[in-house]
């Protein structure tokens, strides 16, 4: 079999990548457009509404997860092997890729290769217009949202339709998702119903904001929307080497409806998702649906396996998608990044996340994942801000089921973020002085000085005024150790 350049892979092909090396494109997933995020932040933090809806709906996922996950009593386990086979499939990407095509063909499927956002969207928009139809549904997806493919696909004459809920709250609602799990996050009741009264075409004018009557609205619209549409387009949560088998798992069954009903399956997948036996899938249908949604099992597992005659789509497609994948798997301090299941339990632990909401970091991955994820993805100095949007509490690390330990990639991301001059400079300056003994201990005897400033004296000066304008400095301690020490 021809290897491809996909991780180094020479050789093209059909939709394949070309010959040119893959590099992370820019601007992809990227929605905030060139507003940082501590501006975006302190808009957000302005707006008690949005804080109290994410507040609410946080501590209501935090408590469902807690409970199921305290059920298990090898959960650690379960997350260590759920990072050890991350670990061995990044390890043997390429190869399980090519066993992973070679399955889907023989299952009747086509395998579409794309290296990039535009790559992916000329693909799918293609093989939408050669079915002749002018509308898709679509079963909720971070890739698709990653490369932007709404758009791409209203350019091109075709009108996607989302049917998982949420995102149809976002789409009906001229809005942006906010969560990965919960797209709607940021919406109370009283706003979905609003916006089904001015978006949903033949709602009840007398509509409420029960959400059993909410749901009912949407399945109504849906129904007649399934029912009339002959493309689907999904993405994949796994996708199985050693069968091709490719899997989605869902909470409302909208997606089993667009997995079942067209005649035509397009499916967009980050190359991450593989896994290489139906053995491996076992370990993360159990850390999966405990950390994102706080439930046994998704109520919703949708497996496919390429074409069977006379049931289901007649015509499966799928696009795998590099997107900048490739260079952050050349990086082994950020790869790690790649082990994410997408199950949100580091948005939903994180203190950050819980007051400013998802819009803040501008990229369709939000929270800490989002803050390692996008900069890898689209380019570090596109998104400089992003590995400072934490404390570096460690709690996303803690509820992690693959253990992804984001804190220290953060750090690592910071140290290739640009730096203002006086801050390299200061670091600099403590770097001469704390290796200098006698230095450092008059440096630690003039700290104490500032405490007869009282609090104005626990801010510095310009231009260093950016590392206190929202934190105070730390009150030195009235004895050094070095004085302890001596004394005793």
């Amino acid at each position: 079999m021809t290897r491809r350049t996909f991780l180094g892979m020479p050789g093209p092909r059909d939709g394949g990548p070309g010959e040119h090396p893959v590099t992370a494109p820019r601007g992809v997933g990227h929605l905030r457009g060139d507003e940082s995020f501590p501006a975006a932040a302190r808009k957000a933090l302005a707006d008690p509404q949005l804080r109290r809806n994410l507040a609410h709906a946080t501590t209501t996922i935090r408590g469902k997860s807690a409970r199921v996950i305290a059920e298990l009593p090898d959960w650690q386990q379960l997350r260590d092997a759920g990072s050890a086979l991350k670990a061995d499939t990044m390890a043997r990407l390429p190869e399980l890729l090519e066993e992973l095509e070679a399955a889907v063909t023989a299952a009747g499927g086509v395998v579409h290769w794309a290296t990039d956002a535009n790559q992916a969207n000329r693909i799918v928009a293609d093989l939408v217009r050669a079915t002749g139809a002018d509308r898709v549904i679509k079963v909720k997806s971070m890739a698709t949202q990653e490369i932007g493919l709404n758009e791409a696909l209203q350019e091109a004459g075709v009108t996607p339709v989302e049917t998982d809920l949420a995102e149809l709250i976002v789409q009906l609602g001229d809005d942006r998702p906010s969560h990965i799990l919960v797209p709607a996050i940021h919406r109370n009741r009283a706003e979905i119903r609003e916006i089904f009264l001015r978006a949903m075409p033949g709602v009840d004018p007398g509509l409420t904001d029960e959400p059993a009557v909410l749901a009912a609205a949407a399945r109504r619209y849906l129904r007649e929307t399934f029912l009339r549409t002959p493309v689907a387009v999904s993405g994949a949560n796994f996708a199985i080497a050693e069968t091709g088998t490719l899997a989605v798992v869902e909470s409302e069954g909208n997606g089993r409806m667009c997995l079942t009903l067209p005649d035509t399956l397009i499916t967009v997948m980050g190359i991450e998702k593989v896994v290489p036996t139906w053995q491996d899938l076992e370990v993360f249908l159990q850390l999966l649906p405990r950390s994102s949604t706080g439930e046994r099992m998704n109520p919703y597992t949708s497996m496919w396996t390429g074409v069977t005659p006379g049931d289901g789509p007649q015509n499966v497609h799928l696009v795998l998608l590099d997107n900048g994948r490739s260079a952050v798997l050349a990086d082994p301090a950020g790869r790690q990044a790649l082990h994410c299941i997408r199950c949100s339990a580091c948005l939903n632990v994180c203190p950050v996340y819980e007051r400013t909401g998802g819009h803040a970091y501008g990229s369709v991955y939000p929270g800490p994942i989002g803050a390692v994820l996008s900069p890898q993805l689209t380019g570090v100095p596109d998104n400089a801000s992003l590995p400072y949007a934490s404390s570096l509490c460690g709690a996303c690390y803690d509820a992690c089921p693959v253990r992804i330990d984001i804190p220290s990639m953060l750090v690592h991301l910071r140290n290739q973020a640009p730096h203002p001059r006086t801050e390299s400079a200061a670091m600099a300056a403590a770097a001469y002085t704390m290796d200098r003994p006698r230095l450092y201990a008059a440096a630690q005897r003039a700290a104490r000085l500032t405490r007869l400033a009282g609090r104005r004296g626990r801010g510095l000066p310009p231009p260093l005024t950016g590392w206190t304008a929202s934190r105070d400095l730390p009150d030195p301690p009235p004895e050094t150790f070095r004085d302890w020490w001596a004394r005793r």
